[in-house]
């Protein structure tokens, strides 16, 4: 059998375009079982006194991003570490992939748990391609509904964006101010070590070299260092909620990256939390302060 290769496409021409979009509907199913071990290495990794989970132990949000993980083969994985583009996903000729953001909202009183067998059902919702300063940008939205015994628990709308690599000379995107700079109730730093991003990279199964390969990730798609994981940052941003309001129910998060975080010098959370408790405003920002990500959580 031929060896499988990425696609080379420099660019995405209508007929690509038109091609990519008939990815549009397609969904797939995968159920998975809410173990307990991933949710203690969880919690290990962020420096939790946690006690151990058992069953009906609930998962924190976002925690469910440890499951329901592809599985690709050593020979089906791409030279950036993800398995080899197609299947469910369009083959996005763009090289750099890149988790942007998303919409979660949980169903009141049908919380997910360990021990619970789920089902996640994805679709793909939207492919939109768009041209932007820097070059062309792909971006498609997947929805995941997730479902255990008593019904919808769970649902997520998922943003990747893909993008050509950088250029020589290329201007960075102009950094923005936190909108609440200096206002913050709650902070926390935290210091990216490779211990952390290879932790969490193994907590979910994800080979992407941009969190653990320095080589690639610098020489290849032109970053000055390591690639803290969006999720990561989104998870602590919720980390940092719980450890302030541990009673607290999320009806509601919404995020979205603004700036990559590399591993190069520490970076820290915030939230501000409205005066009727009903919402939490929370951010993430890079050591010279600039805004890296933006987020809103509402509380039951």
């Amino acid at each position: 059998m031929a060896a499988m290769t990425e696609p080379q496409h420099a660019t995405i021409d209508a007929a690509m375009q038109a091609h990519l979009q008939t990815w549009q509907g397609k969904s797939e199913s995968r159920v998975d079982l809410v173990a307990a071990a991933p949710v203690a290495a969880m919690a290990a990794t962020l420096d939790r006194a946690d006690p151990a989970p058992v069953a009906g132990t609930a998962l924190p949000p976002l925690w469910h991003w440890m499951y329901f993980l592809p599985h690709a083969r050593q020979s089906e994985i791409g030279p950036d570490g993800h398995p080899l583009r197609g299947g469910f996903l369009p083959p996005v000729p763009l090289p750099r992939r890149m988790w942007a953001g998303g919409r979660l909202r949980w169903e009141a009183g049908n919380a997910l748990a360990v021990g619970q067998e789920v089902e996640r059902v994805s679709t793909i919702q939207s492919v939109k391609h768009k041209a932007g300063r820097s070059g062309e940008l792909l971006f498609v939205q997947v929805e995941h509904q997730f479902r255990n015994a008593s019904g919808l628990a769970l649902t997520e709308e998922h943003d990747i964006v893909y993008r050509p690599l950088a250029q020589p000379g290329e201007a960075a995107p102009a950094p923005q101010t936190p909108p609440l700079a200096g206002q913050a109730a709650w902070s926390r730093t935290m210091v990216p070590d490779d211990v952390l991003l290879f932790r969490y990279s193994a907590l979910t199964f994800n080979g992407h070299r941009i969190h653990y390969d320095r080589q690639y990730v610098t020489q290849v798609e032109g970053y000055p260092g390591l690639i803290v994981h969006g999720p990561l940052i989104a998870t602590l941003l919720v980390d940092l909620l719980r450890r302030h309001l541990p009673q607290a129910q999320l009806l509601s998060f919404d995020f979205r990256a603004v700036r990559p975080t590399f591993d190069l010098h520490a970076f820290s959370v915030h939230g501000k939390p409205s005066q009727d408790g009903k919402t939490v405003e929370l951010w993430a920002q890079d050591h010279e302060g600039w805004l890296t990500m933006q987020a809103t959580a509402v509380l039951a």
